[in-house]
């Protein structure tokens, strides 16, 4: 089968946002959700800003036998795949047995639960770990909680490939569409803002450091010096075509059309970085050409040789200042797995409302010849967008979105 993958949900739980729209003016407002950590004393820790997620209760959201059960990521994970098919207007119960799935990415698991079971293990002993520790910190546990609380008994999967994971279950969605499946819920969202990981998230060397929240996150800019991490994501219902046709889907945001997943050379190889490779082959797999290409999401490192990999990548495709580059994460942190769903919601948004959102924070820096939409949304007719991520490690995803009329 060769089913065309149409996007005809979207559920965002971001920290400038909580749903789809709310999430979405605050991005074309430019507003920032980056701040001092509330989650944890970080007054020790040579990083101390986060992007976090504020007034959310998950009891608002969830039946209370699942709280002591499920990890802050799942629960946001579960709140933002409940969002995706209502926005979708999928009634899961109504659909057929094996007809739909659930394909997530993680990037550390549910951490801050496992950090409770382990303060329970060494202060009070084993008689107090909850037997939930088993799996709610399991990086697969988003997709097999979805699985069950919607029924959905098709093919399903993690993917962990760190940020780039994100893009890569979309990809997984798309396979599984064109081989058949109806519906498959897709995407990522990643909580790890405790004082266990935040300690892991140190040891990558990559966290901005310092407490003016307006210059700690700056991609492609002369003072970046890092990243700031965030929590949240969006899971997306992907749904073949025809599916969507049969029972008159209300929303369709656009198609994924073309993806490449390469992995970076080993390092003092001399090699070309595999960003490079990944926008390439995505764009060849999309059959379409640099010229069509109406704006890219860049995964903007804010790491000064991998902004610079990632902009070479970006000029030798598209020339020069050939193409409008944006990075809307500048407001919410890097939500690792969640933050290239997040991103292609975004993408979509633009193709459906015609703007592209801005870069904050940033000032390009003038080694870098990318066109990066800063200040304010820029107003553009926009038909195809390509979102890029990359992983600790070496992973590079590249993702092609189209509006659905293409």
């Amino acid at each position: 089968m060769n089913a065309r993958p149409l996007v005809t949900g979207l559920g965002v739980v971001a920290p400038n946002g909580l749903g789809l729209e709310e999430y979405w003016a605050a991005t074309l407002a430019g507003r920032s959700a980056i701040g001092r950590i509330t989650r944890f004393d970080p007054t020790d820790y040579p990083s101390r800003l986060a992007g976090e997620i504020s007034g959310f209760d998950a009891r608002e959201h969830l039946p209370s036998r699942l709280l002591p059960q499920t990890d802050r990521m799942t629960q946001l994970a579960l709140v933002g795949a409940d969002w995706s098919l209502t926005d979708a207007g999928i009634d899961a119960a109504e659909l057929p047995d094996y007809a739909a799935g659930v394909i997530t990415a993680s990037h550390s698991g549910g951490f801050e639960f496992g950090q409770n079971e382990l303060k329970a293990l060494w202060s009070k002993g084993g008689r107090y770990v909850s037997a939930y520790q088993s799996f709610a910190w399991f990086y697969a546990v988003n997709s097999g909680q979805i699985s069950i609380r919607h029924g959905l008994r098709g093919p399903s999967s993690v993917v962990v490939s760190d940020q780039a994971g994100g893009l890569d279950a979309l990809a997984q969605a798309r396979r599984q569409i064109r081989k058949g499946t109806s519906v498959v819920v897709a995407g990522a969202v990643d909580a790890s803002i405790c004082s266990w990981g935040w300690v892991a998230q140190l040891a990558g060397g990559r966290l901005a450091t310092g407490d003016d929240a307006a210059r700690a996150y700056l991609p492609f800019d002369e003072d970046a010096r890092g990243h700031v991490p965030g929590e949240g994501g969006a899971l997306l219902v992907v749904e073949d075509a025809e599916h969507a046709r049969a029972r008159g889907a209300q929303n369709v945001y656009g198609v994924l059309a073309g993806h490449a997943a390469t992995m970076d050379p080993r390092p003092g190889s001399g090699r070309a970085p595999g960003i490079e490779r990944a926008v390439e082959e995505a764009l060849r797999d999309a059959g379409i050409g640099p010229d069509e290409v109406d704006v890219v999401f860049a995964d903007a490192a804010a790491i000064p040789e991998l902004d610079r990999a990632e902009a070479e990548a970006i000029t030798k495709t598209f020339g020069p200042h050939g193409v409008p580059v944006t990075a809307p994460k500048t407001m919410t942190g890097r939500l690792y797995s969640g933050a290239a769903p997040l991103d292609v919601a975004a993408a979509l948004l633009s193709i459906r409302d015609g703007i592209i959102p801005p870069t904050v924070g940033s000032s390009p820096n003038d080694r870098y010849d990318i066109d990066l939409v800063i200040g304010a949304p820029r107003p553009a007719p926009v038909r195809t967008a390509l979102v890029l991520a990359r992983g600790q490690g070496g992973f590079n995803s590249a993702l092609v979105v189209r509006a659905a009329d293409s």
